[in-house]
């Protein structure tokens, strides 16, 4: 009943116009110093700080990353991958979870609806290195239905910024 009730107000967080300004400061330049958000949000350091350190302790900031250029660290070739699992159990589920989560080549993973299970996004140096992937890492997982890639020719709009 207790972990209830501590979801359920993890679910009902209140995000206010201050709020939005701060994590949208954020999403811009996660390196802003407090007091350069203080002074754009007309707010004093003090109360900034303490709605930044609420919303990381809420989850509504999960981490502060720096976003690379794929193409600029060796990893030229990007593919979504589409997979269907044969078995759609709870068990089977978990364990291609676990290896999609151990995948160094796998940088995105979202559960879909449709034909396909799960999209993959993966970032790897060159063909060669897809194929070595495809064939001796991805398709080897047990469960694997159906397996389609699509390569990316261009990115035309990459954002993580919400608001």
């Amino acid at each position: 009943m207790e972990k209830e009730a501590k979801k359920e107000n993890l679910t009902n967080i209140v995000i206010d116009d201050k709020d939005r300004a701060i994590l949208q400061l954020l999403q811009e330049n996660a390196k802003t110093t407090v007091r350069e958000i203080a002074h754009q949000v007309h707010l004093s350091p003090t109360p900034v700080h303490e709605r930044i350190k609420r919303m990381e302790d809420m989850g509504v900031i999960r981490q502060y990353a720096a976003l690379v250029d794929h193409s600029k660290v060796g990893k030229g070739l990007m593919v979504i991958c589409y997979v269907s699992l044969k078995e759609h159990n709870k068990r089977s589920g978990a364990k291609f979870i676990r290896l999609i989560n151990e995948l160094k080549e796998v940088i995105e993973c979202y559960n879909i609806s449709g034909e396909f299970d799960f999209m993959l996004k993966v970032a790897v140096e060159n063909m060669d290195a897809y194929y070595d992937f495809h064939v001796n890492k991805l398709s080897q997982a047990e469960n694997i239905g159906q397996l389609q890639s699509t390569f990316v020719m261009s990115v035309i709009k990459q954002t993580h910024q919400l608001l």
